[in-house]
């Protein structure tokens, strides 16, 4: 999807249907664009079936004019109009275009909205104008990938167009990862997101990937992610994305993604109901490549090393086995009481090489680790685990702005004391489900640094969602990727 500016309603292209938003002032109606040509009539027409209060919709057809059909958008009050709002309300006009298989759009753009409001109408229509349907015949195909080609923006001042080429970049981060998470697990394997961060390296000079095979594991003693992978057709991989956008700063942030690119949970077998979405237990590494695609293309003067630990977690006769324990890079052992709980062990042998070789400033690491925080938090929100009050506080603005929700949870000592073994140092899970995913999160924090400022995202709930909602197709929905962006921008 493309956008253009244009610099008023008299230079217009002919499209497919003109988008006029309306501001509900009260129990009054108004405009929030020029009207012009678009008159009182209208006004009268819609205070009959229309009451602009947000998110509202109404379709109309006109029988001359640049546009055959036009759609009425309500925005709510203008004093309380928001991001969210805003994105909610353009996604939903991506919907309700798609469905009448629109593809060309003249938007009379609401009158002195600032960036921030701009950037959430470009992203709400960007985040809802995708879907995944390369598997379906083309005769059974309900609609093309991108119904949406071209929007344009009437009344746009020519400083939005910088927004708009940020948007695109955006987008393309957000739709690698997405589509990445939505591909088939047999297909997106270790090997796969090998070649594609190489790729990325050809692609981008400032991109280096280092990879360390099974072989370099071994060597570094990685005893935690070569045990998850140990009933795997695929051999594991760590991935190291060090993006240099800043070559003459010292400053270095990691962010470290779960790539367990099919979880079957081991032999602590996972029932029907619960495998099928596992192809998704990569999504933490799919965001990864996304930041590092979009750091790239938006020339972002920051430096970041973007790790992966990619493995898989099957079963077979050399599986890794409850009741054993297994060393870790760092030294600390670990008895392993559930072989589902893989993420964490393959996160903190790749959080013990990223920290020994690299002189970091912080690590933020993304993981779809627990049910838990789908249970606590839905699918509306990450739970957000940290040891430093300072970076938390940046991810929750970053996260504000980008409506990529977060929510921070606890990390008690006393989750500690659940996690002590009679004959290791460590177990890898509590017994039950209490706290599950602070557990989870707790066992990562052994693994960090003690000065090193670190946050942990579990996004088990938020990076794929069996239905559609607000400005999410069903499935992926790219968590993480413009998040890390605006966070990298501020910090």
């Amino acid at each position: 999807m493309q956008f253009h500016i244009v610099a008023n309603a008299e230079t217009r292209k002919a499209a497919d249907i003109a988008l006029l938003p309306y501001w509900k002032e009260g129990k009054k109606i108004v405009a929030a664009f020029p009207r012009k040509e678009f008159d009182e009539g209208f006004l009268s027409l819609l205070e009959k079936d229309f009451t602009a209060k947000a998110g509202e919709f109404l379709f109309s057809y006109i029988l001359k004019g640049k546009e055959q059909k036009i759609l009425f958008i309500g925005l709510g009050s203008s004093k309380e109009c928001n991001s969210v709002s805003l994105r909610k309300t353009f996604a939903s006009v991506a919907k309700a275009c798609h469905k009448k298989k629109l593809e060309n759009l003249n938007l009379f753009l609401p009158n002195e909205l600032n960036p921030s409001f701009i950037e959430a109408i470009l992203d709400g229509l960007s985040m809802a104008n995708y879907s995944y349907d390369v598997f379906k015949q083309e005769s059974l195909k309900e609609h093309p990938s991108s119904f949406l080609k071209q929007v344009n923006l009437i009344g746009a001042k020519k400083e939005v167009q910088a927004l708009i080429q940020k948007n695109s970049h955006l987008m393309e981060g957000v739709n690698l990862t997405r589509d990445l998470v939505n591909g088939n697990a047999d297909e997106v394997n270790s090997s796969y997101l090998v070649s594609l961060s190489k790729e990325l390296a050809k692609k981008h000079e400032s991109i280096h990937v280092k990879v360390l095979g099974k072989k370099d594991l071994e060597k570094e003693k990685m005893g935690l992610m070569l045990a998850v992978n140990r009933g795997a057709l695929n051999d594991p991989a760590l991935i190291l994305l060090h993006y240099k956008g800043d070559p003459k700063s010292k400053d270095l942030t990691a962010i470290v993604g779960k790539g367990v690119t099919y979880d079957t949970g081991g032999l602590n077998l996972k029932p029907t109901g619960s495998m099928e979405t596992m192809k998704c237990d990569m999504a933490g590494a799919a965001a990864v490549l996304g930041v590092m695609q979009a750091c790239a293309a938006l020339k972002l003067r920051k430096n970041v090393i973007g790790v992966i630990a990619a493995v898989e977690n099957s079963i077979g006769a050399g599986a890794y086995k409850p009741g054993d324990v297994y060393v870790s890079r760092s030294g600390k052992s670990v008895e392993i009481t559930n072989t589902d709980a893989e993420g964490r062990l393959v996160l903190a042998d790749a959080f013990s090489y990223v920290q020994s070789h690299y002189p970091l400033n912080r690590l933020i690491d993304f993981a779809t680790l627990t049910g838990g925080v789908l249970i606590a938090l839905g699918d509306e929100a990450a739970g957000l685990f940290s040891n430093d009050k300072d970076l938390t506080v940046e991810i929750e603005e970053a996260a504000e702005k980008t409506g990529e929700r977060v929510w921070e949870l606890p990390l008690y000592p006393e989750y500690l004391d659940a996690l002590k073994s009679p004959i290791a140092d460590l177990k890898n899970s509590r017994n039950g489900r209490k706290a599950s995913a602070a557990s989870g999160a707790m066992f990562l924090k052994q693994f960090i640094e003690k000065d090193l400022p670190w946050v942990h995202l579990d996004i088990a709930g938020t990076a794929y969602l069996s239905e559609t909602s607000a400005y999410y197709p069903s499935y992926a929905t790219g968590f993480g990727v413009k998040l890390m962006i605006e966070f990298l921008s501020r910090t």
